[in-house]
């Protein structure tokens, strides 16, 4: 989803309520230190920041220089907040220790990387912290009715996202497996809606998918050859499709929290 506009598209699509329920639910309480990475635009850095209030601190990593100069000119620009730019995939230091590390549609980003990250963040737990992982499953696919040709090929574009550039489109189902095989102790999980469209679709869920699809089609080009029409055509039926009130698109958010084990 690189894109000069990402940021905007990330701001945009964030569901204030949803992150707040789900930061609730991994445990996120005044006075804590929380680090959120892949803090992309910072916003929701700036709403864990709104419920460790006061006492607490957020520390938002991301790897990308756009989204962390977005981050704090945006949300920096308040005490107890903090934005720094480090590649997720390598160990992080000098930062200290967090009661929860909040990784939230992060992994979905780096399939072949994926556990060794979480690996990675089990030193930045203090004893007792929690590490608490979010992401999609079965992201994109959900969708009725679709017309049959848009059918065959969604599966096709996906799968070729998850091989040409490390995408995931299964990324929620195996976080439990990532916390059981670190030793994390007293995992908990559960499933929530992230997608649930039905009816007259929001304006922020326009402008996300729409956003989505361009971007991906741009990558995804040559994938469109034998499409009816070509990807302009793939582009108007997918628009007409998601705007229509008979549509039904939902997604499944899977969480898990585990607490850190002992590293000794």
């Amino acid at each position: 989803m690189e894109d000069p506009g990402e940021a905007i598209r990330l701001d945009v699509k964030t569901d204030m309520e949803a992150v707040r329920r789900q930061a609730a639910w991994c445990g996120v309480k005044p006075g804590m230190r929380v680090l959120d990475l892949g803090c992309g635009s910072g916003k929701t850095a700036s709403i864990l920041l709104e419920m460790v209030e006061p006492g607490g601190m957020v520390v938002g990593i991301d790897y990308s220089p756009e989204r962390i100069a977005y981050a704090k000119n945006h949300f920096g620009n308040k005490p107890g907040i903090d934005f720094i730019m480090h590649d997720l995939t390598t160990p992080i230091t000098g930062i200290g220790q967090f009661d929860i590390v909040w990784v939230r549609f992060v992994l979905e980003y780096y399939r072949r990387e994926s556990l060794s990250i979480v690996r990675n963040l089990q030193p930045l737990l203090q004893t007792g912290g929690f590490l608490c992982l979010i992401d999609l499953d079965y992201n994109c696919l959900n969708h009725y009715e679709l017309p049959p040709h848009m059918t065959d090929i969604l599966p096709k574009l996906m799968a070729f996202l998850d091989e040409a550039f490390n995408f995931d489109t299964f990324a929620g189902r195996k976080l439990y497996s990532y916390l059981y095989d670190l030793h994390f102790q007293n995992i908990e999980v559960t499933l929530m809606a992230h997608h649930l469209i039905y009816g007259k679709a929001k304006e922020a869920d326009v402008f996300n998918w729409l956003t989505k699809v361009k971007i991906s089609m741009n990558k995804l080009e040559g994938l469109f050859a034998d499409y009816p029409g070509g990807a302009d055509a793939f582009l108007q039926e997918f628009e007409q499709f998601f705007l229509h009130p008979r549509r039904f698109t939902y997604t499944p958010l899977i969480l898990c929290k585990g607490q850190r084990p002992d590293l000794d």
